[in-house]
């Protein structure tokens, strides 16, 4: 058996993705798991923050480290919202500028249709892996958060910035040609940014771990049902597939303390 508080899978990039869950003393690698039973128990909170057993509020955190962590902060959702370049603190002004000032891309990814996105640039492709796109290409490369930020806010005028789970978790794959879309949007970009074009219009191509793709998700709310056992037949994003189309989104259930036993 497995114990541990529930943090959004590794994911190591390769022809196939392969993922990995650090469960206390445990590094469990998931891809050879399919086709085992597995039973998920639910066994209480621990804030990621804090380690407070009070129930998870938002992001894996208690109500209270939500609304008081800087990297929880309303410009991590709303990018446009930065305002480190300019010197201004909106909770820790040198975590701010940490994470701000730095490269990021705004890109367009196709998840459950075409989307419009932002990420540090450091953290390509794994972004584009949590959300479970199939592919994904770089619009712009920009400085800071802001930049990127303003852009998307222009480019939601044509496309979506959300994406519907259960539509990308039936999607393996698409005929959308995103080097066409991302020439297509260029236009639609505020004026500061158009020397930050990418020069990079390589599409990433992502093969997830699946042996089949469910046909009518349903998500498992392990904190009201308390236990489930299911045997796994894939991954995408952060979701556990179960053959029964039952999944379970690891990012979401951040914070809950499970035990895992696997037969």
């Amino acid at each position: 058996m497995f114990n541990g508080v529930l943090k959004k899978m590794i994911t190591e990039f390769g022809t196939e993705l392969k993922y990995y869950l650090v469960l206390e003393n445990d590094f469990i690698f998931f891809n050879s798991l399919f086709d085992k039973n597995i039973t998920i128990n639910f066994n209480g909170y621990s804030c990621l923050n804090c380690g407070s057993s009070e129930e998870i509020f938002r992001q894996g955190h208690c109500k209270k480290c939500f609304f008081d962590l800087p990297s929880t902060a309303e410009w991590i959702i709303r990018p446009e919202m930065s305002k480190a370049h300019l010197g201004i603190e909106d909770r820790d002004l040198e975590y701010e500028k940490q994470v701000q000032i730095q490269p990021h891309i705004l890109y367009l990814a196709y998840t459950s249709g075409v989307k419009i996105g932002v990420t540090r640039k450091s953290q390509v492709p794994t972004r584009w892996i949590d959300q479970g796109a199939v592919k994904a290409v770089e619009i712009i490369e920009v400085p800071n958060r802001y930049l990127a930020g303003i852009s998307e806010s222009k480019l939601k005028e044509k496309y979506n910035d959300k994406t519907n789970w259960r539509e990308m978790l039936k999607t393996s794959t698409t005929d959308v040609d995103l080097v066409k879309e991302k020439s297509e949007c260029l236009s639609y970009l505020p004026d500061e940014v158009l020397q930050y074009i990418s020069k990079n219009s390589i599409v990433a191509d992502i093969k997830y771990p699946l042996i089949k793709s469910p046909e009518n998700p349903k998500s498992l709310n392990i904190i009201k049902s308390k236990k489930y056992t299911g045997k796994i037949i894939g991954i995408k994003g952060q979701y556990l597939i179960f053959d029964d189309d039952t999944v379970f989104n690891i990012r979401s259930n951040e914070g809950v303390k499970v035990s895992l036993e696997i037969d």
